[in-house]
């Protein structure tokens, strides 16, 4: 059974007096999830995420994050299970060095020096950092900040990893990676979270949607099922991905209704076939 990892509950926040930016937010994310929050700008996706690692502390309700209660535990203690990567890494990195940023949180969670030094070396390994590693992060390209400050919070393994816009000036290859890198981190049974306007990544490598929209939390679904509601989508601004229009093109000029999982290019031509297919032997019945 998958251990709840946060959980929401009537969640209210504002800040200081300014109107009500979460508005009764009920959620619960597990181990294994991967999960897309999406809405208009404004909706508050930030201020959420924000809460998950106690950054921010309810005003009304209660979030918690492996059974404990955010408001009683520092952030720094709620930081070990929840990583969190900001849209600009800028925000994120500080140190003088590659290394010394990725090894600041294992030195700082109290890692042995053993253990620091061999997580230090897979992590920058794994993210092709190795050879950046005595270099001044805030001298590197936009691409390559994203994955020091990505090196700096995986590098601990966090229970639960929230990415905030992270797909924001990437091109398909390097979106690509991304996404099968995410696939690689919720093989291991890590909660991914990513905060994100971008229907076409969420549709291609992410399971589920939650809808934000005016603070509330609208809808929660398969990302099959979410992003082929245009009605719904259109309730958050935000446009279908291209397969989907193409089913519903396809619907409308040819009555041709897609079955099954179209939102990624195999499942598509997998559903296509398959309603040609019949369609070709009821005809020939």
């Amino acid at each position: 059974m998958r251990r709840c990892v946060i959980k929401v509950k009537d969640l209210w926040f504002r800040y200081e007096e300014g109107p009500w930016v979460l508005k009764g937010i009920n959620l619960e994310i597990y181990e294994g999830d991967l999960l897309a929050i999406m809405g208009p700008n404004g909706a508050g996706k930030t201020t959420l995420i924000k809460h998950f690692n106690g950054l921010l502390k309810p005003v009304k309700g209660l979030v918690e994050v492996m059974g404990m209660d955010t408001r009683k535990v520092s952030v720094s203690k709620l930081a070990r299970y929840v990583g969190l990567v900001f849209q600009n890494p800028d925000h994120q990195i500080f140190a003088e060095t590659v290394e010394e940023e990725v090894a600041f949180a294992l030195k700082n969670f109290k890692f042995s020096a053993d253990e620091v030094k061999n997580r230090l070396n897979k992590i920058l390994k794994e993210m092709g950092l190795e050879k950046y590693r005595r270099r001044v992060p805030f001298n590197l390209s936009g691409g390559e900040k994203r994955r020091v400050a990505m090196a700096s919070v995986l590098v601990y393994d966090p229970v639960v990893v929230v990415f905030d816009e992270p797909t924001l000036g990437q091109d398909l290859k390097q979106k690509e990676r991304l996404g099968k890198f995410l696939w690689r981190l919720n093989d291991e049974g890590k909660a991914i979270v990513v905060v994100t306007h971008d229907v076409e990544f969420v549709a291609d490598y992410i399971d589920e949607v939650v809808l934000l929209s005016d603070g509330k939390i609208v809808a929660r679904g398969r990302a099959q099922e979410i992003l082929t509601d245009r009605d719904l989508l259109k309730k958050v601004r935000l446009l279908p991905p291209q397969l989907a229009e193409t089913a519903f093109l396809l619907e409308r000029t040819l009555n041709l209704k897609l079955e099954g999982n179209f939102l990624r290019i195999d499942g598509f031509v997998d559903c296509l076939r398959r309603w040609l297919n019949e369609n070709i032997d009821a005809k020939r019945s």
